[in-house]
């Protein structure tokens, strides 16, 4: 079970258990947006919330002021089911793949995101009009696929031991995959693929052509407000023995030195 959490095979660092270590090692935005789909599923099983108070509409939101829905249409892949569980596989593990190779801070991983659901939101509410994509979580997991998919093109990935493909044909075999089981064009999924290769376009392939120019890196703003609260967490946390080790450590080596200056 450590082996498949991304565990070391013990009880992880200072008594935490494998799922605890693994959760908490999710970058924040990840680990954010996984934890909202489960309390999502199991609200909606316990009969807590209706999932006909989640999904997007246009009317809903901007009519009768149902704002929440903005959020719960990207969190809610159905009810507790296998079917949930290979959702959760795929939005967490690509989505903590992306996160983590954006860099330290969460600025450009959540600018990403706010750009996805936002160009979500808007497409399907001009070229879904009738109501028939009401639920877009696949939709912003089909964006985070694709982008990580086109830049990790020498990837090798296998679908059930049995298809052997790199990494840019994964969100292709997802939709056929999806074509197969529910007998149906996945729309949510092709309309993921397109906001994710406008993206993609843009952050990856037009800075190369017009002098380094990055139209999509998030502004100023965007990455101080984020930069500000990754540091109160991180001054927030914990320091545990390691950590009281090198601050003692720190603390003598400074000690003598102010002793000869005074």
């Amino acid at each position: 079970m450590a082996a498949i959490l991304g565990g070391d095979g013990g009880l992880g660092e200072m008594g935490q258990f494998p799922l605890e270590q693994w959760f908490f090692e999710m970058p924040p935005c990840t680990r954010y947006w996984t934890t909202a789909t489960v309390l999502t599923a199991v609200l909606t099983q316990c009969k807590i919330v209706n999932p006909l108070q989640l999904y997007y509409s246009f009317r809903a939101v901007y009519v009768r002021s149902q704002y929440w829905r903005l959020l719960t249409t990207f969190t809610y892949f159905g009810p507790l089911s296998l079917d949930l569980l290979f959702h959760l596989f795929f939005l967490q593990r690509y989505s903590r793949l992306l996160e983590s190779s954006s860099g330290p801070s969460p600025a450009t991983f959540s600018w990403l995101l706010l750009y996805a659901c936002t160009s979500l939101l808007v497409l399907s509410s001009t070229l879904f009009s009738t109501g028939s994509l009401l639920f877009l979580g696949s939709s912003l997991s089909s964006t985070i696929v694709y982008i990580w998919s086109r830049r990790n093109p020498d990837t090798r990935l296998s679908l059930m031991g049995l298809l052997v493909f790199t990494a840019p044909y994964l969100p292709w075999v997802l939709m056929a995959f999806s074509l197969v089981m529910h007998g149906s064009v996945p729309r949510d999924e092709i309309l993921g693929v397109v906001v994710g290769h406008v993206w993609y376009f843009f952050a990856d392939v037009w800075p190369g052509l017009y002098e380094g120019q990055r139209p999509m890196d998030p502004p100023a703003w965007w990455v101080r407000l984020w930069e500000g609260r990754l540091r109160v967490e991180e001054e927030s946390e914990p320091r545990g023995v390691d950590g009281d080790v090198a601050a003692a450590a720190a603390a003598a080596a400074v000690g003598p030195q102010a002793g000869e200056v005074r």
